[in-house]
């Protein structure tokens, strides 16, 4: 068998010999603590030395022992980020933001998927937790009790996100789903719109936008809205099957939607029946994702800053990470980020 370095190999020695950080630090040509910080405090370290760090953890094929970091620090460097679906991409912009910070700073990411399921996400935080992450965040400010009651026992900062709420676990940042909703329906009924059909997947969120909605049209004087609800997630062939139920009762003048994924489906159907947009039927969506400037005729939305949602988030967390655990337990934060209505061709 072949020797390497003139050392054993593991077959000879008839064990594997992990490699450790002072390995690392020997090809590197630096402190055992320098690489230790390297690749648990970036921030604090030259970017020509991270990037020796770097091609010795490479060459040695290093795997960092964070259960043992951990031990020592009493943190894991794991946050645990929670969404409900990573089927159409409104998280996206928030999720990089996110996680391009918290890696910067030497933390590690996991994600889960609760879609839409309050059971699920219940098991998904008392999973996680046993893993001891230094924060969590979670999509949304509504849970089940149990999941409220176990994440205030952690003792560890709790960030939910797109959405607002007066009594949040910790901390939330995002806007105001009530909002949203009146404040689309204020804007069409301006631009002169009587007759609506509302579509929306099961998502707690969307169902609060449409609701909203549908409460201030009633304000406005119109109380017939037909209101279709499919399941999640959205997609476009849901949009086309939602739209075709609507048309089966009534023509609605406009249609506003959940997402801008069944708005597009929405578009596609009309385009299929050679309706004219907005002349024969408008079209109003949620998230202004990449693709709503770009469809035919240009998607109407509502734009939410998704990136900015998961830089103050991070923040956030970072915030909290540099505070001592055994301080006094932090007031709760709402941060409001807003969002902006978006009048395209589609209306």
């Amino acid at each position: 068998m072949a020797k390497k370095n003139g050392g054993t190999s593991s077959s000879e020695a008839g064990e594997t010999q992990s490699v450790t950080l002072i390995d690392v630090a020997r090809v590197a040509g630096v402190a055992p603590m320098t690489v230790s910080r390297a690749l648990n405090r970036p921030d604090l370290v030259r970017s020509a030395t991270q990037k020796k760090v770097l091609e010795a953890v490479r060459a040695t094929g290093y795997v960092p022992n964070m259960l043992a970091g951990g031990l020592a620090s009493s943190k894991s460097r794991l946050v645990a980020i929670l969404l409900p679906t990573i089927a159409n991409s409104i998280f996206a912009d928030t999720v990089q933001a996110l996680v391009d910070r918290l890696t910067a700073s030497g933390y590690q990411t996991l994600l889960g998927l609760t879609a839409y399921s309050a059971a699920r996400e219940e098991a998904l935080v008392e999973a996680i937790l046993g893993r001891r992450p230094d924060g969590i965040v979670l999509a949304g400010a509504t849970h089940a009790k149990p999941t409220i009651d176990r994440l205030q026992r952690a003792n560890i900062p709790v960030i939910e996100i797109w959405d607002l709420t007066n009594k949040p676990i910790d901390t939330v940042i995002g806007f105001s789903h009530e909002e949203v909703g009146k404040r689309v329906a204020q804007h069409l009924v301006e631009k002169g719109y009587r007759d609506f059909g509302v579509l929306s997947v099961d998502d707690p969120r969307g169902l609060r936008r449409c609701k909203s909605l549908i409460a201030e049209l009633g304000r406005q004087g119109i109380d017939d809205v037909p209101f279709e609800v499919l399941p999640a997630p959205a997609t476009l062939q849901a949009g086309r099957e939602g739209v075709a139920r609507l048309l089966k009762a009534r023509w609605p003048r406009v249609v506003v939607c959940s997402s801008d994924t069944l708005a597009q489906g929405v578009l596609a159907e009309a385009a299929s029946r050679k309706m004219k947009v907005p002349g024969d039927i408008a079209v109003m969506g949620f998230g202004d994702l990449s693709t709503a400037a770009h469809v035919y005729p240009a998607l109407s939305t509502v734009r939410v800053d998704g990136a900015t949602i998961g830089m103050k988030a991070a923040d956030a967390l970072l915030s909290r990470f540099s505070q001592d655990r055994g301080s006094q337990k932090p007031a709760r934060v709402k941060i409001d980020t807003g969002f902006t209505i978006i009048d395209r061709e589609s209306t």
